[in-house]
């Protein structure tokens, strides 16, 4: 396990856990680390204003939500999410509406990614007296694979090198973060290309439609998600590697219309994009999930093709149980959770990665140029509108209900 020389500093900072990354997995562990009395620091090298405004994904599932507000983390949340029931299928010019609701009693809750971190943040810094490091860098670990692990950094205000001992290293930091850069050789890592591109677009324009619509066509896959009144996600495939200026506007507008079309569609409502870039739809994953005395959560454990919208929730789920078993070792001396948390992540991290994969043949065989896929992709949709127990099976696993944690 990579462990570099540890630095000189005036004065050693110890906390009991240093959790690298204030995204969701980072937040809601250090939040849940506080309100069990016990400290933590969290160290990240943007600014807060950034991470509070850096756009990301919006779809939360039920589970996922309610484990926030069962450790008192969505409050603001359910004062202001919207909640999606059904979604719509558009294909060969028709429209198929999918109500999960009335197959799972289960819904969707739409809140932006910069809304949830911002509450997170607010608690764990404002509220619950969590120490936290904005703005570090040149991040470092040292000494995982002993009791006696540390953090370093470079502190933002007076660019001197500190160093935080400590009993756990949480790695919350992402694919390209620190923590995979400390991973040993025996870290196996599995990788999966899809091919393909997404040029993800935000669009300063009301929803055009009242739920989420995947659009199956032989140009391409496009998808519309609302995450605002005021502001819409649209998605467009493209090749993978594209420049997002090679799609003008009016392209932009042009293939949208053309790949949601459906008979008794409204038109889509055009606003100024007020983001552009492409997404090359890829997914790995990191095993085991803990090394020594450093644990992975989150994009820094398993990278998600956002193609089913998975990535958040999975990051949350990391985060419940990581957090919970550090609260049962540190205030109870009881290694369970510890112990299994890696076993535990993974079952639902594969069960996710399998539903992408098999969601991603939906939204793409019909644009792959080979007849094969693309007959097999309308034999899957006909079966999902035509058989109760596909439909079934679909939406257990599109809102994440048939994986137990």
């Amino acid at each position: 396990m990579t462990s570099t020389p540890h630095p000189n500093s005036v004065a050693p900072q110890r906390f009991p856990v240093v959790v690298v990354g204030a995204g969701p997995a980072g937040l809601t562990i250090g939040n849940i680390l506080r309100a069990a009395g016990v400290d933590c620091l969290v160290v990240e090298t943007e600014t807060r204003e950034f991470i509070e405004q850096r756009p990301r994904a919006g779809v939360i599932e039920e589970w996922a939500v309610r484990g926030l507000q069962q450790r008192g983390l969505a409050d603001t949340l359910l004062e202001r999410t919207q909640l999606h029931t059904e979604c719509e299928f558009r294909f060969g010019q028709e429209r198929f509406r999918f109500s999960y609701i009335e197959l799972t009693g289960t819904h969707h809750f739409v809140y932006p990614q910069p809304l949830l971190v911002t509450d997170l943040v607010r608690e764990y810094a404002d509220v619950r007296g969590g120490a936290a490091r904005f703005g570090v860098r040149d991040v470092q670990l040292h000494d995982l694979d002993t009791a006696n692990p540390s953090v370093s950094y470079l502190a933002a205000e007076t660019g001197e090198r500190e160093v935080v001992e400590c009993d756990f290293v949480a790695g919350c930091d992402g694919a390209r973060g620190v923590t995979r850069t400390a991973l040993p050789e025996h870290a196996h890592i599995s990788r999966h290309d899809y091919g393909i591109g997404w040029l993800a677009l935000l669009a300063e324009a009301p929803p055009s439609n009242d739920c989420v619509v995947f659009g199956i066509h032989p140009d391409g896959f496009a998808g519309h998600m609302a995450r605002s009144p005021e502001v819409t996600r649209y998605y467009l495939e493209c090749p993978p590697g594209d420049d997002p200026e090679n799609w003008s506007h009016e392209r932009v507008w042009s293939q949208l219309r053309e790949r949601l079309a459906a008979t008794d569609a409204g038109p889509l409502i055009e606003g100024r994009l007020i983001e552009k870039r492409v997404l090359d739809m890829h997914s790995s994953v990191v095993e085991p999930m803990v090394f020594g005395r450093l644990f992975l959560a989150g994009d820094a454990a398993h990278l998600t093709a956002p193609i089913a919208a998975k990535g958040m929730n999975l990051a949350l789920h990391d985060a419940f149980l990581l957090g919970d078993a550090l609260v049962g070792y540190l205030t109870k001396g009881d290694e369970t959770g510890l112990d299994g948390y890696s076993e535990a992540c993974l079952r639902r991290v594969w069960d996710y990665q399998e539903f992408s994969q098999w969601l991603s043949e939906v939204y793409h065989g019909t644009s792959s140029g080979d007849a094969y896929r693309a007959g097999t992709t309308f034999a899957r949709l006909r079966r999902l509108f035509t058989s109760p127990a596909a439909a079934a099976a679909f939406a257990e696993q599109y809102l994440g209900t048939a994986t137990a944690y």
